[in-house]
């Protein structure tokens, strides 16, 4: 069982990326960026993804080693990029928001890869952490960063309402591709 993840209050994946998943193509690559305790990670494991976890603290992570490459970086503190040149067919980010990080994450996203991101939107702060309004997304703000660049192909912001109290989120799954994508 992966470690407890704080933020998420949860060991099991969000549902809203288990949901996209099986859009990724069989052994893709797979970034799952601020990754905490690896849950998303370890999902797309499962399925035979070659996953990247990064974090400034990789130590809930540890025991994949052999299994993802891991890379510790603190992305806040104007380092270089550490996956320069580096393309994935789904970027993952879940509960984690530095907005100068949002456009190389999407253009990190390999055509026809997947960007699935879900995080705290403004209106959070009435009910739980985050409050910082650095760590809120803007209404529409997940749109706006794809829009042009990405096909969104789902898209929810609202509050939800959860066991352990209410939180106001943003999510998103968009695709790089130059043709319109079919739905089913």
């Amino acid at each position: 069982m992966p470690p407890f993840d704080p933020h998420r209050r949860s060991n099991e994946p969000s549902r809203w990326i288990e949901r996209f998943a099986p859009l990724l193509p069989a052994g893709g690559r797979v970034l799952d960026l601020a990754c905490g305790g690896g849950r998303h990670g370890r999902l797309f494991l499962k399925s035979g993804a070659r996953v990247t976890c990064l974090d400034r603290d990789v130590s809930s992570v540890a025991d994949l080693a052999g299994k993802a490459e891991i890379i510790a970086a603190d992305l806040e503190i104007g380092l270089p990029w550490p996956l320069a040149g580096r393309a994935f067919d789904a970027v993952v980010v879940a509960n984690y928001l530095f907005r100068p990080l949002m456009a190389r994450l999407i253009d990190a996203v390999a055509p026809g890869g997947i960007f699935l991101y879900e995080t705290f939107a403004k209106g959070n702060e009435r009910y739980d952490r985050p409050r910082n309004p650095d760590h809120l997304l803007l209404p529409g703000e997940l749109l706006a960063a794809v829009g042009g660049r990405l096909q969104v192909l789902a898209y929810e912001a609202g509050i939800e309402q959860r066991p352990t109290g209410p939180r106001v989120v943003q999510r998103i799954c968009a695709m790089r591709t130059d043709e319109p994508v079919r739905l089913s």
